[in-house]
């Protein structure tokens, strides 16, 4: 009668239920902020990218010098991982003759940056179709 009003170790058998769920989201969270993080740099290298373009009107190496950009402002991000589109006034340019000479002031100059994200926690996949971060940013070229 005694051993089922002994309540030791039941406050162990429920932390031995609901941990594997807590440390799931607790890892889900980890994982979402990293994504997160990578989309916020991969954001704003991307709007680097757009302003050296757009200042990048009467140099040698437009399109170089803006991939350099990209990759400078991403610092924790794969460079290979990260694919970019350059187009000017609708003209996509990827090279620097090609850049050079559309580079025209008054036009507009739109940097597109993808890079490839991963959202499995604890082996469950969450974004089963693949996941792929996308930004843009445009600038008028000075």
């Amino acid at each position: 009668m005694g051993l089922l009003k002994n309540e030791r170790g039941v406050s162990a058998i429920e932390f031995a239920i609901i941990s594997p769920v807590l440390i799931t989201i607790l890892l889900g969270i980890f994982q979402f902020g990293s994504v997160m993080n990578a989309y916020l740099v991969l954001t704003n290298a991307a709007a680097k990218g757009a302003l050296t373009m757009a200042l990048g009107r009467g140099t040698a190496t437009p399109y170089t010098t803006t991939i350099s950009a990209i990759t400078a402002a991403a610092p924790n991000l794969t460079p290979a991982s990260i694919t970019t589109t350059v187009t000017i006034n609708g003209t996509a340019c990827s090279t620097d003759a090609a850049c050079t000479t559309v580079l025209v002031a008054g036009v507009s100059a739109v940097v597109k940056t993808t890079y490839p994200c991963n959202l499995t926690v604890m082996g469950i996949n969450y974004a089963p179709n693949g996941c792929t971060l996308k930004a843009q940013t445009a600038q008028m070229v000075q």
